[in-house]
């Protein structure tokens, strides 16, 4: 009878070093990737060729994110598909009307558009959501405090986006001034989907999440400073 004992071991021993270091190794290159980043969009002196790699940078960022997700459940894709629709369809009435947010529009740095709006915009929304709600999901709080602190950790990561996004060419301001209506109405789409996040039954624990969102903060506050 052949010894299959050395196939054995030698078939867990992908899944033995991802349970190990899979968490590190995601975490080390959402940091190499945002330093690059923040290296070529802030100090290169070439920052529109680092400009048409945001995408990728935004899709590894929600790979990495989602990879760590356990539980794939009907309910969770329906949670998913309402924060990406809500999110995305959210910016087209702002966009097209100015009625939420204020007037803006969007630039080429993040890619292809539908309706004048990246398509990326409700991937960005659902990642930012998740993360936040992931992170909050855990604290010893009413399940609509929760809520409430996640809306405000957006927010907080949105006043240092903001003019970043404006140097970029991610979105503009008409009126070249961002207004107190954006942070309002980013209060107001972020509260009632964290409110989605927290009601919603699917599995709620992430190791990645709380990196993500630090990283993007730190991200963005550092391109702030030397803006």
């Amino acid at each position: 009878m052949p010894d299959t004992t050395f196939q054995v071991s030698k078939n867990k021993a992908p899944r033995l070093f991802l349970k190990k270091y899979g968490l590190p190794l995601a975490v080390g290159v959402l940091v190499i990737f945002h330093a690059v980043g923040f290296w070529g969009l802030g100090l290169s002196g070439r920052p529109e060729y680092f400009q048409s790699l945001t995408p990728l940078n935004l899709l590894l960022t929600n790979v990495l994110l989602f990879s760590f997700h356990k539980g794939y459940t009907s309910r969770f894709l329906v949670f998913a598909f309402l924060v990406f629709a809500a999110g995305f369809l959210a910016e087209v009435l702002g966009v097209h009307t100015g009625f939420i947010f204020g007037n803006y529009s969007y630039g080429s740095t993040l890619g292809t558009k539908l309706w004048e709006v990246p398509l990326l915009i409700g991937v960005n929304w659902l990642m930012l959501v998740y993360a936040t709600g992931t992170m909050v999901h855990k604290l010893p709080l009413h399940w609509f405090l929760k809520a409430i602190t996640g809306a405000m950790l957006l927010v907080l990561l949105d006043y240092f986006l903001e003019p970043v996004a404006i140097t970029y060419d991610f979105w503009s301001w008409h009126e070249q001034v961002i207004p107190l209506s954006n942070f309002r109405d980013w209060f107001g789409l972020s509260l009632l989907l964290q409110v989605l996040f927290q009601k919603f039954n699917f599995y709620k624990k992430n190791p990645v999440a709380p990196y993500v969102y630090l990283v993007q903060l730190l991200f963005f506050i550092a391109l702030y400073i030397i803006l």
